[in-house]
């Protein structure tokens, strides 16, 4: 991996593991319901976005209703889920789901990953199932689980739009981001009289902060990353996040750490280190004209 796309890399994973724990905080404490902090977080992605778009004079992008559905999904379930299951959790059946279905569309492409991809991908996964596996005592409810294992799958969807757009990731995610909140203000006006609004002023700057740095700033690092990843490998590295996440939680939140939790991040962590550094020859990454059997989706 190209020592730039590394950089790119490693800061978008910890925007996307304080998600989780910025997410969490603002929902488990009561500060704002799931629809407005997913409103508030779009809204405030979208400006952040649009601003730095327009001081890089990036290109225009044009649009594409299905990745800004696919960014909507995933903020709204993903704040949804974490009203009812804590940070660790969350980001573990987030990035599991996100796994199943990048890896899946890659190797439906004809993507084939070298072995040393295969053999970090499975030591991650196992270093997941551990720390989920009974006794675990990682808490939450079915219905928060199958929320964030659908905005996993949502994830994965607006990253693989990604990975195979063309244009700035600024402008694109920019974009994205301002075509979503009007669907996130249809979803908060339609939740109204079941679930009324309520925003403290600590649960604004929580989603804001959310939007505009961890996801909006997050997201174009992502972007950027994205073209020169496979999409197996573009997965894998994406499972360094539950243990961010899990340590976050642990940190900021007072959720319990635990033996458990050290040897589960440790395995996932290696997988990445084995498949980065044994997956393609050093010094050389393939670009998307070079990569086999790479999917060819257009926004």
């Amino acid at each position: 991996m190209k020592p730039a796309t590394f950089g790119l890399t490693a800061a978008a994973m910890g925007a996307f593991a304080a998600n989780s724990v910025l997410c969490r905080a603002a929902l488990d404490g009561g500060l704002a319901d799931a629809s407005s902090f997913t409103t508030i977080r779009l809204a405030s992605g979208a400006v952040a976005l649009l601003l730095l778009a327009r001081a890089r004079r990036a290109e225009r992008a044009r649009r594409d209703l299905r990745a800004s559905a696919a960014l909507f999904l995933y903020a709204l379930a993903f704040s949804l889920a974490y009203v009812r299951i804590p940070a660790a959790l969350g980001a573990l059946l987030l990035f599991g789901a996100v796994q199943v279905t990048m890896v899946g569309r890659g190797l439906a492409g004809g993507e084939r990953p070298p072995a040393a991809e295969w053999l970090g991908l499975a030591r991650s996964l196992g270093g997941l199932v551990v720390l989920t596996l009974p006794g675990a005592r990682v808490g939450g409810d079915l219905a928060g689980a199958l929320l964030m294992l659908g905005a996993g799958v949502a994830w994965g969807v607006y990253s693989l739009l990604g990975r195979s757009g063309g244009g700035d990731p600024v402008g694109t995610n920019a974009a994205r981001f301002a075509e979503a909140v009007p669907m996130a203000l249809l979803a908060s006006l339609a939740s109204a009289p079941f679930a009324p609004p309520r925003v403290t002023a600590s649960g604004a700057l929580l989603a804001i902060a959310s939007g505009a740095l961890a996801s909006g700033l997050g997201y174009a690092l992502w972007y950027g990353a994205l073209r020169s990843l496979t999409a197996t490998r573009a997965a894998l590295v994406q499972l360094s996040v539950p243990p961010l996440a899990a340590l976050g939680g642990v940190a900021f939140l007072g959720e319990e750490v635990s033996l458990r939790l050290v040897l589960s991040a440790a395995a996932i962590l290696g997988g990445i280190a084995l498949s980065v550094a044994g997956g393609r020859p050093p010094g050389r990454e393939p670009g998307p004209e070079e990569e086999p059997g790479r999917p060819t989706l257009r926004p």
